[in-house]
């Protein structure tokens, strides 16, 4: 499917939200979207393109902006789809795609707890990974690592 068919198709629903669709290697195409419409722009995306399940959710620390992605599969045409929004850096946040497809719930609990990224009305929002008082999201860029250790090598006569 052609980028400006896809655009075309968006359009009745989530077309405001659109901001771009970009060829994308190994995808159908990458719809760039506004963060405040993702829900729009997941169930145009689910009801009226047929991508029916969600293989994945990540995102991103760029420094001064977080990404969100998302890789869908539709079964009809056997095609991946990409989307993405950008975030602000000092809080991100975006509407949980759970209402749309269910397996999102441990995929957006994953990228909240390494990158910071909130979903809102997400269902069970908790750690999945680390310890339920952790604070800190160790995929940042401004996440520190302490400093290395100095290490005594001892050696060993066999």
């Amino acid at each position: 499917m052609a980028t400006d068919d896809l655009a075309t198709q968006l359009a009745p629903r989530a077309g405001a939200n659109i901001l771009a669709v970009e060829p994308f290697q190994g995808l159908t195409a990458r719809v760039r979207f506004r963060p405040e419409g993702a829900l729009d722009v997941f169930r145009a995306v689910h009801d009226d393109l047929g991508y029916d399940h969600l293989s994945m959710v990540g995102a991103i620390d760029w420094v001064d902006h977080r990404e969100v992605f998302y890789i869908v599969w539709s079964d009809v045409t056997k095609q991946y789809l990409g989307l993405s929004a950008d975030l602000t850096g000092d809080a991100p946040h975006i509407e949980s795609a759970t209402p749309v497809w269910p397996s999102a719930n441990w995929h957006e609990r994953e990228a909240w707890e390494l990158v910071g990224v909130a979903f809102d009305h997400h269902p069970d929002m908790r750690h999945l990974l680390m310890p339920d008082d952790y604070a800190f999201h160790p995929l940042l860029r401004s996440f520190k690592l302490h400093e290395p250790e100095e290490l005594e090598v001892k050696s060993r006569s066999v």
